[in-house]
């Protein structure tokens, strides 16, 4: 499984919290965790400033409570666990799935159990709401559905086109 993994697990960017606003990235490669800084400032002194980079292994970074603490404090405690746990070696390869194979691996569910999917993570959740999705739903597990409706679906959305067509009518069948 270790060779799905990329070099690069996991990168985020933001500024960081007031009053300074400085700006701030973290990068997580197979190897190290990569942070830098981009001070903001009208002070002349910091005009042209080159950015601060700060290389570390992720067996050091588990042991550098400062830089924790950093990361914590410009990203959240959320971000601060997944980057502990992918530099415990903790992947997790459902999410680093691209959508199309998740859709893939989706389309093997009953639709009943579709919402609970949808629950478990801002990113099932948002896939199970997608036209692509819905247009996966309507054309492979719809029988009645035709060419000719395409045009509607696209008009009116796959979600709706099915449940004004298609769930009402053999909502039995389609699971």
């Amino acid at each position: 499984m270790a060779s799905l993994v990329g070099g690069q697990l996991f990168e985020i960017s933001r500024q960081g919290p007031p009053p300074p606003k400085d700006f701030f990235q973290l990068v997580i490669t197979k190897n190290e965790v990569i942070w830098r800084s981009w001070k903001i400032s009208l002070r002349l002194e910091a005009r042209g400033a080159p950015p601060k980079e700060l290389k570390t292994s992720h067996h050091d970074f588990l042991h550098q409570k400062v830089l924790q603490q950093q990361v914590d404090y410009v990203f959240g405690q959320r971000i601060l666990e997944h980057t502990v746990n992918l530099c415990q070696g903790k992947f997790d390869y459902l999410e680093r799935l691209a959508d199309d194979i998740l859709l893939k691996i989706v389309s093997y569910l009953q639709l009943k159990d579709i919402p609970q999917l949808a629950e478990t993570s801002h990113r099932f959740r948002k896939l199970c709401n997608s036209e692509k999705f819905w247009e996966q739903i309507v054309r492979y597990r719809c029988p009645d559905f035709t060419s000719d409706m395409e045009g509607i679906a696209k008009a009116m959305g796959w979600r709706r086109t099915y449940f004004t067509f298609f769930h009402t009518s053999g909502s039995k069948k389609q699971q």
